[in-house]
C-alpha cells in the first residue's frame, strides 16, 4: 500500500525541488554577486546576499533531486493485486540514504528562507538611508521572489511529507531484513521535533516582518515622479553619477530600450 504513496511523493518532490524557479533565482543571485563583488565585499548587504547563495549551493550540491529520482525508480511502477504477494523494494540503506539528505535538506531551505528574510530586511534598511540603491532594490526584489518561490511551491512541506512516508516505508524495511546502514544515528518519528520549529508559525512570523518593514517610500516617489522640476532633478543626479563614476553608458532616463 505504501510504494504508490512513496513513489508519488518522490515525484511530487523532484518536480518541485527542480523547478525553473529555484534555478533561475540561483542565476541572477549568483549575476549580481558577481557584479558588486570588487566594489562591495565587505558591505552588509552584499555578505548578507552570499549567505543566501551559501545556502543554494549546498542544496544544489548535495544532489537530492537525483537521490529522490533514483529512489523512484526502484519502486515497482506495476501494483499487485494479491494480498500476500512478493515484490521487490528499495533496501533499507537507500532508504537510509534519501531520508537522511531529506532531513539535511530540511533544515538548509528552513536556513534558506531565515536568511532571505534577514537579507531582505537589511537591503531595505539599506535603502531607506539611501545607500547603494541600485544593490539593494535589485536584491530586495530577488530575495522578496526567492522567498515567495519557495513558499508558493512548498518546497519544504513537500520534503516533510515525503520525510514522514519515508520513515514509515524505512521501519517496514527494517522490520523484514536488517540492514542498517546510519550506525549511530536514529531517525526521528516526527520530523517537526528534528526541525526544532514550527514551520506555519515561523513563516508566517517571517511574512509579517517583512510585510511590515518600513518602506523607503519618500525619496522612490521622488525619483519616479513624473513631474518636469522632479524629472529635471533626478536627470541631474544622475547625469552627475554617471560622469562621476566614469561609465560609458547613456544616462537612465526610464523609458524602455531597444
Amino acid at each position: 500500500r505504501w510504494l504508490p504513496v512513496l513513489r508519488r511523493r518522490c515525484d511530487i518532490a523532484g518536480k518541485r525541488l527542480s523547478g525553473t524557479g529555484l534555478a533561475a533565482e540561483g542565476r541572477v543571485l549568483r549575476a549580481v554577486l558577481y557584479v558588486y563583488h570588487s566594489r562591495l565585499l565587505r558591505h552588509r548587504s552584499y555578505l548578507a546576499l552570499q549567505q543566501v547563495e551559501q545556502c543554494l549551493k549546498r542544496l544544489w550540491k548535495m544532489n537530492l533531486v537525483g537521490c529522490i529520482e533514483t529512489l523512484a525508480e526502484l519502486i515497482p511502477k506495476k501494483n499487485t493485486s494479491q494480498a500476500h504477494a512478493e515484490c521487490l523494494v528499495p533496501s533499507q540503506p537507500m532508504l537510509e540514504t534519501v531520508a537522511m539528505k531529506v532531513l539535511g535538506g530540511c533544515k538548509l531551505i528552513l536556513r534558506l528562507l531565515d536568511c532571505c528574510c534577514k537579507a531582505f530586511l537589511l537591503s531595505v534598511k539599506h535603502l531607506c538611508s539611501e545607500e547603494f540603491i541600485l544593490l539593494n532594490t535589485v536584491a530586495s526584489g530577488l530575495l522578496s521572489r526567492l522567498w515567495f518561490v519557495i513558499q508558493y511551491r512548498c518546497v519544504l512541506e513537500t520534503l516533510m511529507s515525503l520525510y514522514g512516508v519515508l520513515s514509515t516505508s524505512l521501519h517496514l524495511v527494517s522490520e523484514t531484513q536488517q540492514m542498517p546502514y546510519m550506525k549511530g544515528f536514529t531517525f526521528p518519528s516526527d520530523i517537526s521535533d528534528f526541525l526544532g520549529v514550527n514551520i506555519s508559525s515561523e513563516v508566517k512570523k517571517q511574512k509579517a516582518r517583512m510585510l511590515t518593514t518600513k518602506k523607503p517610500s519618500s525619496w522612490l516617489k521622488k525619483l519616479f515622479s513624473t513631474t518636469p522640476e522632479a524629472a529635471s532633478e533626478v536627470g541631474k543626479t544622475r547625469n552627475f553619477a554617471v560622469n562621476n563614476c566614469s561609465i560609458s553608458c547613456p544616462a537612465d532616463s526610464g523609458e524602455p530600450a531597444l
